[in-house]
């Protein structure tokens, strides 16, 4: 049994027999996207790019190709309300962006493109194919996480942003009631519906209004989760600072 389970470990699903750099233009760096994914350097070190949630980004990063940082996928192209935008996939998780992607500007004046993202592109080449392969579609980007009031933490869709302690205006716990456009319950771990929104913490349950008797159970919140592209420690922040050795292995930043 461990002989078969080596083998299948050690047999290959596919090989490539090189890459191909592309020219830093544009518009042969979108021929190149029509057929595949490609791989490409950018500017990654700006604040506002690691906190990105959503949207088409064109925020504070370097366009200069030495100012190089880090490491994507373009998966695809689009448009939307006439900005023409890359489909970007990063390798910071599915809670960076949206679940892992994002939309970057393109068609710019810029020569090397926002983040310098023109500037340095290859793609995997399969000569001894008898077929080339099919394009790959990427998922469509799910909803957007909701973001609570200071930009750091944020609840799953469809849930409710709440202060758990809030200290002289300043929200220092966030919590996330599992109702969407729900009724925070101040003094509390409990969250009411829209429609029931009078609060009696001492029963646990939501009240329409001051006549009603009933009401309905009222929800636990649970803890907001922190909006960073690391997990812990500085291990993100390394990963930004690697140096560029993936050029002759440019998927293994990646995985």
């Amino acid at each position: 049994m461990l002989n078969i389970f080596a083998q299948q470990l050690n047999k290959k699903a596919v090989t490539i027999d090189g890459y191909q750099d592309v020219a830093q233009d544009e518009s042969a760096l979108l021929c190149a996207v029509a057929r595949q994914p490609v791989s490409v350097g950018i500017d990654g070190k700006g604040l506002d790019f690691q906190l990105y949630a959503g949207g088409i980004y064109d925020g504070e990063c370097s366009s200069n190709p030495d100012d190089l940082s880090h490491a994507v996928l373009i998966v695809g192209y689009g448009s939307e309300g006439g900005v023409d935008y890359w489909i970007i996939k990063n390798s910071w998780g599915k809670f960076w962006g949206m679940e892992g992607y994002a939309y970057i500007k393109r068609n710019t004046s810029l020569p090397y493109g926002i983040c310098a993202i023109n500037s340095l592109a290859s793609y995997p080449m399969k000569e001894s194919s008898s077929t080339p392969p099919s394009p790959l579609v990427p998922p469509p980007p799910s909803p957007k996480p909701n973001i609570c009031e200071d930009g750091l933490y944020y609840c799953p869709e469809g849930q409710t942003c709440c202060c758990g302690l809030d200290f002289f205006g300043k929200c220092l716990v966030h919590g996330c009631c599992p109702i969407e456009n729900g009724v925070c319950c101040e003094n509390s771990r409990l969250c009411c519906p829209q429609d029931f929104p009078y609060c009696d913490v001492l029963q646990g349950l939501c009240h329409k209004d001051y006549g009603d008797k009933i009401g309905v159970s009222a929800r636990k919140r649970t803890i907001a989760k922190l909006k960073l592209p690391w997990s812990s420690g500085t291990k993100g922040i390394e990963e930004m600072d690697q140096t560029f050795q993936w050029k002759r292995n440019q998927f293994a930043v990646m995985r």
